[in-house]
Order: C-alpha cells, then structure tokens, then sequence
C-alpha cells in the first residue's frame, strides 16, 4: 500500500513511515546520482520498539496494536490522489514516471535516469499497488514540486542543473533519439518532450520550463495539461534552471468522463472499422449458410445411401459403394497420438477462451484503462481464477482417450501456458535489465508471480481435473473402436491433413484482419482501446468461423476415410496463429518506425506468445465444436 501524502515530509511531523529517494545507473545514457537515504520517523521507530516488545504477547494482541497504529498514522489524512478528492491548499503530487523513445513505446526508463534535478520537496517512496503496474514498469517517482490544490503557482525556479559534459552528453543522446516523459497528476498522464534540435542538428536544447493548466470540478481534479516553453541551448559548464508553474482553472467536465479527452474515436469508430464489422459478419452468414447447406444436403444424400444399404444382402452392398465417412466408424473416436498433450492444449485452449470472454465483458462494464496496470492485473487474476475450466476439459478428455497419468497431464496442462510467458517475459527481462530499463521486472514481482502459478493455479488446476475425470470422463462414444486400426487409404494432394492444416486457417484471419490493426496500434503506439464492443463482436464472429471451417475440413477428411481428425480440426484452427504473427511482421516494418535489440525482442517476443496463445484458444475452439459434429452424426447413423 503507498504511503499516504500530506504538505510537508518533515521528521517532526511523523508522517511518513520511510522517505526513499532512489536513482540507480541507467544505460545507455552514462549517467549515476547518489542514493538517497531512508529516514524513519518518530512514530514509525515507537510502533517498531513496541511490536518488538509486544513480539511475545498473544497475536490478537499484535493485530490490535497494528491497526491502531495504522489507524492513528491514517487520521490525520482527509483526502489524497487514491480518493481522488482533495481539500483546498492540499498538496497534488506531480509524480515522474518514465522517459525513453518515442518511436520505442516499451523502451522506457525511470526519469531520473536522465540528469533532471529534483525540487526542493524531500521525495516520497513509491510501491508498486497491482501486480500489472509492476509488470508494466511503471516507475513513479515524487518530482519534488510543490504543488496545493487550487493555489496557482507563478513561474518559480525548483531547481538547477549544473552541465557538465556527462550530463550534456546524456541530454544530447535523449533529444537525438527522441525522447519524451510521461508524468502523473491524480492517475491522469501527462506527456513531454525533453528537447529539440535545430534544422542543421548541430546545436540541441532543453526545454526547461513545465507549464501545468490544471482543470478541476468540486473537489476533484479533471483535467491536465503540459506546455513545455524555456528552450536553452545545451553548453557544457554552465547551470541551467529549472522552473514551473501552475494555473487552476474551473472546468465543467465530469469526473467521471475525464479520460475522454486521451480517447481518439475518430480513430477507432472510423468508417472502415465498422465495415470491417459488418463485412465480417456477412461472411460469417454466408459461410455458415453455405456449410449447412452443404453438409445437410450431402449428409442427406449419405443417410438416404446408407439406409438403402442396409436393405441390401451382403453381396450387393460389398459391389456396392464403399466410399464414405461411414466405413471409418470404428476408427473416427480411437484416441488421438500423444493424448497428454493435446489433452492439455484443449485444456488450455478452452481456458484462454474463457479469459478473454470474462476480460472482454469486465473491459465493457468498468473503463479499466483509466488504472495503471488494471487490465494486466484483471486478466492475471481471471486466469487464475479459470484454472478449473483448464483442469476439467483437459482432465475430462485425457480420461476419455484411455489415459492413465493423469496428474502428468494436470501439471502439464496448468503450466503449459505459464510456462510459456514466464519464459518469454524472463528471456527479454535479462535484455531490459541489460538495458537498465523500467520494463525490468523486479525479482518480488517475480515471485509473486511463481506463487501464484504454484499456489492458486496448479490447486485450482486440481479441482478441475478432478471433477472433469469424474463427471464427463467416461468414454461414451457412440461407436466402438475397432481393435486393429483401418488403412488409410491414398488420397488426392489437396485432402492431406497438412494441406488442410495450412488453408485453415485463412478465413479465421479474414475475420480478425482489421480488428488486428487497431489493436496493435493501441498496444505498440499511443492509443487507448477502448471499443471492447468491437472486440467481443469481433471474437464471436471468430469461434463462428473456425468452428465453420474446421467442420468442413473434418468432413472432406472423414469422407476420404482418414479418421485423423482431432489434430487436423485442432491444428486447422491454430494456423490462424501463423497467419496473424506474419502480419505482425508487416506491421513492424512497415506501420512503425521501431529500432533496437531491446524494442525488436520486446516486439517479436510478445507477438509470439499473443499468436500462439490466440492460435491454442482457436484450436480448442475448433475441436470442441468439431467434435460435437462429429458425435452428432455418427449418433444418427445406425452402424450396427
């Protein structure tokens, strides 16, 4: 929990229980400053002396004078930036996020890694509150400003920079490069440049001073804005001042509609994004029109076949027609090759699915992208929280298939996903601590994700499985397996399963194209999604669509009397994963101005866990609803 914020950080007035002041060496850009000291106060070291004397008392007893403690430190506070309500002549903290490139969104450091000063005010301690704040490297530091609501401050110099070369030196590489600051009043972000170069791009200068407009309603602040003026050239040896002002003004917005003003709906409810809606969804009619029409006329024409056949004696149906979906009955439920681990991705898949639908409905209910952090946050916990769904299908279909070790397969399934993150995330967190960037995640954050792998997803994992074994594991095909299995007879190049494989996954892109667009520009440039409604939209038409698809592809294969159907309608469905990180690849060189081991490994790393995460969902879409097919014509066909 962070540390409440009154007017003054003053030793006397025992407010804070620990003032740090940190700024580690950051690289590339050469540049160190000292740490600061940690400063514990009087009221904080008396509740330190009595817990350690009270450390053999009964534990109701400790509780008791830990709240009261807390109790007594909260007092005193009426309002701060989490309540989002402030009293007159009450401090408004300025906090200082990140700096870094501005063609490399993710390639961020603390701001002080640049040589800013720091104001008068003594700095405050920031912890991370949510898990994805600290995910997402976000670095808030206290910018020494002093700042009171409603007191409009005139142009006043907080401090000076004394230029030498290295500070120099690490300001010219920032404005070459482009870089630019984000900052945070009450949760709004505010952005900045921190300098310019002229036409030639000999000379460079900083711009020194931070012009606040800032809007309120009541006593709530609803609007922010930055002007950067004060353009000095950058000399070595000389002081540069640093300055600010402040300027309230009344402002008749909402508290609730202030993030209004980051949104872009010209971007997002452009015309082309509603087209590619409704194209989407007029193909999605007339695919499935045109999949039922076809599979019930030639399903017709087969049980009309197969219903004379069995008025036939023995000799007239074995010169009969042999050909069909229905001589490959006693193969078409046999367990698939390595059912541990498509168990799993079912498992996983059907878990994904059901993260995004719960993510995507919360997202339309709550505006989660006013919190830092609160969609990362909201989807770990979803995810954890839907392990059951992974450990009941995997655990169901694994037991179905005949097979025997299970808790191999309950591991397998709860940390295939995990696993797969964790790793990547692990991999680029050694390039981002190369770097000395914010992206580096700290190793607390790191535990705290392996706790909650091992302690809430694998228990619930557990559960899951348990119950899928017990309640919907029984192999209850409608068709008995034959003992030996059938030959697969040869067949024409385009009905292989890999060609079925590679061409299944085109329409399921056709159906996501556009929508893939507008989701990597708000996620890799400076866009805020917030149309949730097009991306529900959007997922529905995409489950219509694969599971369309992979309906077709299993009949052409079951018709050629390759029962091999579960890896194909699962890998079918997944190459739309290939399909969309190739695409990836088009937006990197050709819709952003990215560069750099850190950006590009950043870029491609995550991209590829995004597709093969979509490309397991929609694989388990696939099969599921294929399998459902596939049950329920093989159920109205009498074999025996």
């Amino acid at each position: 929990m962070s540390a409440s914020i009154t007017s003054e950080c003053d030793a006397s007035e025992a407010i804070y229980a620990i003032c740090v002041r940190e700024h580690p060496e950051k690289l590339p850009l050469s540049y160190n400053q000292e740490e600061g000291g940690i400063a514990l106060t009087e009221l904080t070291s008396q509740i330190c002396k009595l817990s350690q004397k009270m450390m053999g008392s009964s534990r109701w007893k400790i509780a008791v004078v830990v709240f009261l403690s807390v109790a007594e430190m909260l007092m005193p506070i009426e309002a701060d930036e989490h309540e989002h309500t402030y009293t007159d002549k009450e401090e408004v903290v300025l906090w200082m996020n990140t700096v870094g490139p501005y063609h490399n969104r993710q390639e961020t450091y603390k701001y002080f890694s640049l040589p800013f000063c720091v104001g008068t005010k003594k700095t405050i301690s920031h912890y991370h509150e949510t898990l994805g704040e600290a995910l997402q490297g976000v670095e808030l530091e206290f910018s020494g400003l002093d700042i009171k609501f409603k007191d409009e401050v005139m142009q006043t110099t907080y401090c000076e920079i004394e230029l030498d070369k290295a500070k120099r030196d690490a300001f010219v590489y920032a404005i070459k490069n482009h870089y630019w600051y984000q900052m945070y009043i009450d949760d709004l972000p505010i952005w900045g440049i921190v300098g310019e170069a002229d036409e030639n791009g000999e000379d460079h200068y900083l711009w020194t001073y931070k012009k606040l407009e800032i809007g309120f309603n009541g006593n709530r602040i609803v609007d922010v804005n930055l002007t950067s003026e004060g353009k000095v050239k950058l000399v070595p040896n000389t002081r540069i001042a640093m300055s600010y002002s402040v300027k309230w003004k009344k402002s008749d917005v909402k508290f609730e509609d202030r993030f209004d003003k980051y949104l872009d709906p010209s971007f997002f409810q452009h015309r082309i994004h509603w087209f590619s809606i409704f194209n989407s969804f007029m193909m999605v009619i007339f695919l499935v029109g045109l999949v039922s029409m076809i599979l019930m006329r030639t399903l017709r024409k087969d049980y009309a076949r197969y219903s004379k056949e069995e008025e036939m004696d023995d000799m007239d149906r074995d010169l009969g027609d042999e050909y069909g979906w229905k001589q490959v009955h006693g193969d078409v439920f046999r367990p698939s090759s390595h059912p541990m681990i498509f168990s799993s991705l079912i498992g996983s898949g059907c878990q994904i699915f059901s993260v995004s639908f719960i993510v995507i409905v919360v997202a339309m209910i709550e505006d989660l992208y006013t919190e830092r952090g609160s969609m990362l946050s909201t989807a770990i916990f979803v995810y954890a929280a839907t392990s059951p769904v992974n450990g009941y299908f995997g655990g169901s279909l694994y037991a179905k298939q005949g097979g025997r070790r299970w808790i191999k397969q309950m591991f397998i399934g709860a940390f295939l996903i995990p696993a797969m993150v964790c790793g990547t995330a692990f991999f680029i967190n050694f390039i981002a601590m190369y770097y000395h960037a914010s992206r580096a995640i700290p190793f607390g954050t790191m535990v705290a994700v392996c706790c909650i792998c091992l302690f809430v997803i694998l228990p619930l994992n557990l559960v899951g499985t348990i119950l899928g074994r017990n309640l919907s594991g029984q192999p209850n095909f409608p068709c008995r397996v034959n003992a030996v299995p059938r030959p697969i007879p040869e067949k024409k190049w385009f009905m292989e399963p890999a060609v079925i494989v590679c061409l299944g996954g085109i329409l399921p892109f056709g159906s996501i194209f556009i929508e893939m667009y507008f989701i990597f520009t708000s996620f890799w440039a400076y866009k805020i999604y917030y149309v949730y409604g097009f991306m529900m939209l959007v997922l529905v038409i995409l489950c219509i669509v694969t599971v369309c698809v992979t309906i077709v592809c299993t009949y052409f294969l079951l018709n050629a009397e390759d029962y091999r159907w579960q890896w194909t309608s699962f890998l079918s469905a997944a190459s739309t994963a290939v399909y969309v990180y190739m695409y990836s690849f088009y937006y990197y060189f050709f819709k952003t101005k990215m560069y750099g081991l850190f950006q590009t490994s950043f870029y491609f790393g995550y991209m590829a866990v995004f597709s093969t995460s979509l490309g397991i969902m929609c694989g388990a879409v696939g099969y599921v609803g294929t399998s459902a097919f596939v049950r329920k014509i093989y159920t109205n066909v009498k074999i025996d």
